[in-house]
């Protein structure tokens, strides 16, 4: 039946130039963001899982700040620790030379006066063993502990170490001197001790930092996976896409002909008024 009040193969061919426009915008919004999957009406399902792996991603970034924080402030009071222990070494030397007594008042004056300002230089070096506020070496210093995962439910945990004169570590006062034999033999004792009491507090420092340094680690490589799932979730294959942007691009220029073709056959009505 011939009429020009419906023409079927026009609207046949604008809807499929229609479903053609649809898809060729598609591939573009793909190749312009990379993305197979930008946003929830592409895939619902897969979106919301991308974008909670996409939360704990930025949440092993604040694990990753804060265990580099606490590394920081642990290998400050390690540093500290050992220049410590490098101080007693040598005020140990100095006590047993001025535990001889054969030495002159002047020679053990002098050993003295290096004495004290060799043990005066601990709680300078203790005192400025800080970093970003926090010190772990101090009196009454206060634990040092970083996030674990990306929720923050786990933590790390690096234990203080006390090596102040005024601690237990150290079992030398702050007013220990070697002006005598019997103070000098003591405080050859006493120093002998806090050098093994020094040892294993910077052990565990030691143990701390390398825990902190292996979760780090472990931080890293498991973003990174989940970095790459996301990346297998949402992303657009671009060469896929690419061909298909030249096959729509033809199909898109093949419906404008087929619709122009149907929009003119009612014209040929006319051929039965002649």
């Amino acid at each position: 039946m011939a009429t020009i009040n419906t023409n079927p193969g026009a609207m046949i061919a604008l809807q499929n130039l229609n479903k053609t426009n649809m898809d060729l915008q598609q591939v573009q919004q793909r190749i312009n963001t990379g993305l197979a999957v930008s946003s929830a009406k592409d895939n619902g399902g897969v979106f919301a899982i991308a974008q909670s792996m996409r939360a704990d991603v930025g949440g092993y970034k604040a694990v990753t700040q804060s265990l580099d924080l606490a590394s920081s402030t642990v290998d400050v009071a390690i540093a500290a620790g050992e220049a410590v222990s490098d101080l007693l070494v040598e005020m140990k030397e100095k006590a047993l030379a001025a535990s001889d007594a054969s030495l002159d008042a002047a020679s053990r004056t002098a050993l003295n006066a290096d004495f004290t300002a060799l043990r005066d230089q601990i709680t300078t070096i203790v005192s400025n063993a800080e970093f970003n506020g926090t010190n772990l070496i101090s009196n009454g210093a206060g634990n040092v502990t970083a996030l674990a995962n990306a929720d923050g439910s786990n933590t790390i945990t690096v234990q203080a170490e006390d090596l102040s004169l005024t601690g237990s570590t150290l079992t030398i006062a702050a007013t220990t001197q070697i002006n005598t034999v019997t103070n000098a033999s003591n405080a050859a004792s006493a120093i002998g001790t806090s050098l093994d009491n020094l040892n294993a507090s910077l052990a565990r420092l030691g143990t701390g930092s390398k825990s902190l340094e292996i979760h780090k680690t472990f931080v890293g490589k498991l973003s990174d996976a989940l970095e790459k799932g996301i990346g297998n979730l949402v992303d657009a294959d671009l060469a896929k896409e690419s061909a298909r942007l030249q096959s729509l691009q033809v199909k898109q220029q093949l419906g404008i002909q087929a619709l122009s073709i149907a929009n003119s056959a009612p014209s040929t009505i006319l051929g039965f008024f002649r």
